[in-house]
């Protein structure tokens, strides 16, 4: 009989792997198993350590944590939050100065959102009537209608709001987050992704990737329904000593191949998130358990309703989840939705019902919980709409030029509008706030300096703002 030696584990650890059934759930029982001692030892003690152990930020931090609500296609910023009479005054009409557009022979006219507005709070801030929920907390948010970006295709509009940069590989910021900061949480993982039943939102995975930063600081997906995280739960008809059999094992393989590539970072978030996996058996059911929120909070959040209740229950899950200590969650939605290059308004009342009410909720929720001081909630999308139709179909075009977004926590200043754009909502003109002002900003209230926060990838040091097109600079005005 042949014996396998450790120079063997390159080729037999991958066989192995591929044809074991119960994948990161087969080795999530492995921190169980040590704790009542039934593991032999080599394997590591529960706690946050390494990579992901907590760290002390630059300066001084308004926020601990980072909730992004990101709407992915662009919202008509003045069908929300930027009303302009000019666009009601010349509706129909030719725009009298240059357009640049992503779809150049689709140039309509000047078109009129059909939508009132109101305004809202002690600042008197402006919002349509498609919002109701976000105007009741006027007071407790900070709108931004002077973004600015310099891209107008959505892939890498988004790739450059989430990562600063257009192209693929890039660390995105929640990854750049818990790479400055560690980790708060024992058993929960710091990034954490709450996707769409849907689907995938554009550009996929890349919302959420570490890209040349570690693996360990990747967002972890978290599914919709009651497994979130695939194989986590313990396998069936297994002995304890089987399991600790088979897990001892796989520790020696995965360690014996550590010790001949110890660059490959894959394999160091391999082993951290196996061994993470086990202390989620416990804490992820009860996070995802909604059944013993008070009636009155599932009814803030819209549980009860069907247009509200999807997107509600993973806003209330977010919530829950900053509470156990996770330092970033991304909540996403399939596809694009707000790409509304045709039927906008018709597009518009059915989609703002869905999020208006959850969003707002989150908000009020952490507020009256003491958690906004510490927490930074951040709706927005990638860019913009135009002034004038596309075409005939009654839709707009994408717009690089202007787009609103709104704050709220983390040293924002709640109550203020900042930056204002033209007569017809084309451009920012006024206090104008670029992505990675933004990003230096979101930063800076976490404690980190965007300028010292870097990383040593193709011979230079990277960063999240770090790009040629702009100077990123943290945006004081917005901060209380």
């Amino acid at each position: 009989m042949s014996t396998l030696s450790m120079n063997d584990f390159a080729l037999n650890r991958r066989t192995f792997l591929s044809r074991s059934f119960g994948g990161l759930g087969a080795f999530a029982l492995a921190q169980l198993l040590a704790a009542d001692g039934l593991l032999a030892s080599g394997g590591s003690a529960p706690g946050r350590s390494g990579l992901l152990a907590p760290r002390t930020p630059h300066g001084d931090a308004k926020a601990r944590s980072v909730i992004c609500l990101f709407q992915h296609g662009g919202p008509s910023q003045m069908a929300l939050f930027d009303p302009k009479p000019r666009l009601e005054k010349e509706d129909g009409k030719p725009y009298p100065g240059k357009i640049v557009q992503h779809f150049h022979n689709k140039i309509g006219k000047v078109m009129a959102p059909p939508f009132r507005f109101a305004k809202c709070g002690d600042a008197g801030m402006d919002f349509s009537e498609l919002v109701p929920h976000t105007a009741s907390i006027a007071d407790d948010i900070t709108l931004v209608r002077s973004m600015q970006t310099n891209q107008i295709d959505h892939s890498v509009a988004v790739r450059t709001f989430h990562s600063g940069g257009p192209f693929s590989g890039r660390p995105t910021m929640g990854s750049w987050v818990t790479y400055g900061l560690g980790s708060e949480s024992q058993n929960l993982p710091a990034y954490v992704v709450l996707t769409d039943p849907g689907g995938l939102p554009i550009v996929g995975p890349e919302n959420w990737t570490s890209g040349y930063l570690p693996a360990l600081y990747q967002g972890t997906p978290f599914r919709p329904g009651k497994s979130p995280v695939l194989n986590l739960e313990q396998p069936s008809k297994t002995s304890a000593l089987a399991r600790q059999n088979q897990l001892h094992l796989l520790d020696r393989l995965n360690r014996a191949q550590q010790s001949r590539f110890p660059k490959n970072t894959e394999l160091d978030a391999r082993i951290s998130n196996y061994e993470l996996a086990a202390r989620m058996q416990t804490a992820v059911p009860g996070v995802i358990d909604l059944s013993n929120e008070p009636e009155g909070i599932r009814q803030l959040y819209g549980l009860d309703q069907p247009v509200t209740a999807e997107y509600g229950r993973r806003c209330l899950m977010a919530r829950r989840l900053i509470e156990q200590g996770v330092r970033f969650v991304l909540i996403l939605l399939s596809g694009q939705p707000w790409d509304t290059h045709t039927k906008e308004n018709s597009t518009l009342e059915s989609l703002c019902p869905r999020t208006d009410q959850p969003s707002a909720a989150l908000v009020k929720d952490l507020k009256q919980r003491g958690l906004l001081d510490s927490t930074l909630v951040l709706w927005g999308g990638e860019f913009g709409r135009q002034p004038v139709s596309e075409g005939t179909g009654g839709g707009r075009d994408h717009n690089q030029f202007a787009f609103s977004l709104w704050l709220a926590g983390g040293g924002f200043k709640a109550g203020h509008v900042h930056g204002a754009t033209d007569e017809y909502g084309y451009k920012s003109v006024e206090d104008v706030v670029s992505v990675w002002d933004l990003q230096a900003t979101i930063l800076h209230v976490l404690g980190l300096d965007h300028t010292k926060l870097t990383y040593r990838h193709g011979g230079r040091d990277d960063s999240l703002t770090d790009v040629d097109v702009t100077q990123a600079r943290v945006v004081s005005e917005l901060l209380a």
